[in-house]
Protein backbone atom coordinates (compact mmCIF):
# COMPACT_ATOMS: atom_id res chain seq x y z
CA UNK A 1 0.00 0.00 0.00
CA UNK A 2 1.53 3.36 -0.97
CA UNK A 3 2.24 5.90 1.74
CA UNK A 4 -0.47 8.55 2.00
CA UNK A 5 0.05 12.15 3.04
CA UNK A 6 -3.10 11.82 5.15
CA UNK A 7 -3.96 8.52 6.85
CA UNK A 8 -6.60 9.57 9.38
CA UNK A 9 -9.83 7.73 8.55
CA UNK A 10 -11.82 10.78 9.65
CA UNK A 11 -10.37 12.41 6.52
CA UNK A 12 -11.90 9.57 4.52
CA UNK A 13 -15.29 10.32 6.07
CA UNK A 14 -15.03 14.04 5.34
CA UNK A 15 -13.95 13.43 1.75
CA UNK A 16 -16.91 11.08 1.37
CA UNK A 17 -19.32 13.72 2.64
CA UNK A 18 -17.93 16.33 0.28
CA UNK A 19 -18.81 14.09 -2.67
CA UNK A 20 -22.42 15.09 -1.95
CA UNK A 21 -21.95 18.86 -1.76
CA UNK A 22 -19.67 21.52 -0.26
CA UNK A 23 -20.02 21.85 3.54
CA UNK A 24 -18.54 23.71 6.49
CA UNK A 25 -16.88 21.66 9.25
CA UNK A 26 -19.75 21.99 11.74
CA UNK A 27 -22.17 20.67 9.11
CA UNK A 28 -19.78 17.81 8.35
CA UNK A 29 -19.73 16.78 12.03
CA UNK A 30 -23.51 17.07 12.38
CA UNK A 31 -24.12 15.08 9.21
CA UNK A 32 -21.77 12.30 10.29
CA UNK A 33 -23.57 12.03 13.64
CA UNK A 34 -27.04 12.13 12.06
CA UNK A 35 -26.00 9.23 9.83
CA UNK A 36 -24.57 7.22 12.73
CA UNK A 37 -21.08 7.50 11.23
CA UNK A 38 -19.73 8.22 14.70
CA UNK A 39 -19.81 4.44 15.18
CA UNK A 40 -17.25 4.14 12.36
CA UNK A 41 -15.19 7.29 12.85
CA UNK A 42 -14.02 9.05 16.00
CA UNK A 43 -15.54 12.52 15.73
CA UNK A 44 -14.59 15.36 18.04
CA UNK A 45 -14.37 19.05 17.14
CA UNK A 46 -10.62 19.37 17.61
CA UNK A 47 -9.69 16.42 15.44
CA UNK A 48 -12.30 17.34 12.84
CA UNK A 49 -10.94 20.87 12.41
CA UNK A 50 -7.35 19.56 12.37
CA UNK A 51 -8.34 17.07 9.67
CA UNK A 52 -10.05 19.76 7.58
CA UNK A 53 -6.90 21.88 7.91
CA UNK A 54 -4.69 18.96 6.79
CA UNK A 55 -6.95 18.20 3.81
CA UNK A 56 -6.80 21.86 2.75
CA UNK A 57 -3.01 22.02 3.29
CA UNK A 58 -2.51 19.08 0.94
CA UNK A 59 -5.01 20.58 -1.53
CA UNK A 60 -7.47 17.71 -1.30
CA UNK A 61 -10.20 20.21 -0.41
CA UNK A 62 -10.46 23.96 -0.80
CA UNK A 63 -12.58 26.75 0.66
CA UNK A 64 -15.31 27.83 -1.73
CA UNK A 65 -17.17 30.42 0.34
CA UNK A 66 -17.67 31.88 3.78
CA UNK A 67 -21.21 32.02 5.15
CA UNK A 68 -22.85 33.56 8.19
CA UNK A 69 -26.25 32.62 9.55
CA UNK A 70 -27.76 35.08 12.00
CA UNK A 71 -25.50 35.84 14.94
CA UNK A 72 -23.38 32.74 14.41
CA UNK A 73 -19.70 33.10 13.54
CA UNK A 74 -18.62 32.95 9.93
CA UNK A 75 -18.15 29.43 8.60
CA UNK A 76 -15.88 28.39 5.78
CA UNK A 77 -17.46 26.00 3.28
CA UNK A 78 -15.15 23.44 1.68
CA UNK A 79 -15.37 21.37 -1.50
CA UNK A 80 -13.30 18.63 -3.10
CA UNK A 81 -10.49 19.47 -5.45
CA UNK A 82 -9.83 17.18 -8.38
CA UNK A 83 -6.75 15.91 -6.55
CA UNK A 84 -8.91 15.26 -3.49
CA UNK A 85 -11.39 13.20 -5.49
CA UNK A 86 -8.59 11.14 -7.02
CA UNK A 87 -6.92 10.58 -3.64
CA UNK A 88 -10.24 9.65 -2.01
CA UNK A 89 -11.12 7.06 -4.65
CA UNK A 90 -7.60 5.56 -4.69
CA UNK A 91 -7.50 5.40 -0.86
CA UNK A 92 -10.96 3.88 -0.61
CA UNK A 93 -10.08 1.27 -3.24
CA UNK A 94 -6.94 0.29 -1.30
CA UNK A 95 -8.80 0.01 2.00
CA UNK A 96 -11.50 -2.22 0.52
CA UNK A 97 -9.10 -4.45 -1.42
CA UNK A 98 -6.21 -4.97 0.96
CA UNK A 99 -6.72 -6.38 4.47
CA UNK A 100 -4.30 -4.88 6.96
CA UNK A 101 -3.35 -5.94 10.46
CA UNK A 102 -5.30 -3.70 12.83
CA UNK A 103 -4.23 -5.22 16.17
CA UNK A 104 -7.52 -5.01 18.08
CA UNK A 105 -7.15 -4.78 21.86
CA UNK A 106 -9.68 -7.58 22.41
CA UNK A 107 -7.61 -10.04 20.38
CA UNK A 108 -4.55 -9.09 22.42
CA UNK A 109 -6.50 -9.68 25.64
CA UNK A 110 -7.90 -13.02 24.45
CA UNK A 111 -4.39 -14.25 23.77
CA UNK A 112 -3.85 -14.19 27.57
CA UNK A 113 -7.37 -15.24 28.62
CA UNK A 114 -5.93 -18.12 30.64
CA UNK A 115 -4.38 -15.70 33.14
CA UNK A 116 -7.86 -14.76 34.36
CA UNK A 117 -8.65 -18.26 35.50
CA UNK A 118 -11.75 -20.13 34.33
CA UNK A 119 -14.38 -18.40 36.50
CA UNK A 120 -13.19 -14.87 35.87
CA UNK A 121 -12.62 -15.54 32.15
CA UNK A 122 -16.16 -16.90 31.74
CA UNK A 123 -17.59 -13.94 33.72
CA UNK A 124 -15.64 -11.46 31.56
CA UNK A 125 -16.78 -13.09 28.32
CA UNK A 126 -20.40 -13.14 29.48
CA UNK A 127 -20.23 -9.46 30.39
CA UNK A 128 -18.69 -8.68 27.00
CA UNK A 129 -21.52 -10.65 25.39
CA UNK A 130 -24.08 -8.45 27.18
CA UNK A 131 -22.34 -5.29 25.93
CA UNK A 132 -22.19 -6.68 22.39
CA UNK A 133 -25.89 -7.55 22.51
CA UNK A 134 -26.62 -3.91 23.46
CA UNK A 135 -24.51 -2.64 20.57
CA UNK A 136 -26.26 -4.97 18.17
CA UNK A 137 -29.61 -3.71 19.40
CA UNK A 138 -28.42 -0.12 18.81
CA UNK A 139 -27.25 -0.99 15.30
CA UNK A 140 -30.57 -2.67 14.57
CA UNK A 141 -32.38 0.49 15.74
CA UNK A 142 -30.15 2.70 13.59
CA UNK A 143 -30.78 0.50 10.55
CA UNK A 144 -34.53 0.48 11.22
CA UNK A 145 -34.56 4.30 11.53
CA UNK A 146 -32.70 4.74 8.26
CA UNK A 147 -32.80 1.84 5.82
CA UNK A 148 -36.10 0.66 7.30
CA UNK A 149 -37.58 4.05 6.45
CA UNK A 150 -36.35 4.13 2.87
CA UNK A 151 -32.73 5.32 3.05
CA UNK A 152 -30.55 3.42 0.58
CA UNK A 153 -28.88 0.43 2.23
CA UNK A 154 -25.54 1.49 0.78
CA UNK A 155 -25.62 4.63 2.97
CA UNK A 156 -25.57 2.47 6.10
CA UNK A 157 -23.58 -0.50 4.81
CA UNK A 158 -20.81 -0.04 7.39
CA UNK A 159 -23.34 -0.26 10.25
CA UNK A 160 -24.58 -3.51 8.72
CA UNK A 161 -20.99 -4.78 8.45
CA UNK A 162 -20.12 -3.86 12.05
CA UNK A 163 -23.38 -5.37 13.27
CA UNK A 164 -22.44 -8.70 11.64
CA UNK A 165 -18.92 -8.53 13.10
CA UNK A 166 -20.38 -7.89 16.56
CA UNK A 167 -22.77 -10.82 16.09
CA UNK A 168 -19.89 -13.14 15.24
CA UNK A 169 -17.96 -11.91 18.28
CA UNK A 170 -21.07 -12.29 20.47
CA UNK A 171 -21.58 -15.88 19.29
CA UNK A 172 -17.91 -16.68 19.96
CA UNK A 173 -17.93 -15.08 23.43
CA UNK A 174 -21.08 -16.94 24.49
CA UNK A 175 -19.84 -20.25 23.08
CA UNK A 176 -16.41 -19.90 24.68
CA UNK A 177 -17.85 -18.88 28.06
CA UNK A 178 -20.15 -21.92 27.93
CA UNK A 179 -17.19 -24.18 27.08
CA UNK A 180 -15.24 -22.77 30.02
CA UNK A 181 -18.16 -23.29 32.41
CA UNK A 182 -18.81 -26.84 31.18
CA UNK A 183 -15.13 -27.77 31.37
CA UNK A 184 -14.97 -28.68 27.68
CA UNK A 185 -12.28 -26.01 27.22
CA UNK A 186 -9.40 -27.47 29.20
CA UNK A 187 -7.62 -25.07 31.55
CA UNK A 188 -3.94 -25.76 32.19
CA UNK A 189 -2.84 -25.98 35.83
CA UNK A 190 0.01 -23.53 35.14
CA UNK A 191 -2.31 -20.51 35.25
Amino acid sequence: MPSRKIRNTLALALLGLLLERPMHPYEMASTLRERYKDTSFKINPGSLYDTVEALAKHRWIEPVETVREGNRPERTVYAHTELGRQEFVAWLDELVREPVAEYPKFVAAVSYLGALGPERAADALEERARHLAERIEGADSALAETVGKGAPRLFMIEVEFVRHAWQAELDWARRTAAEIRSGSLPWPETF
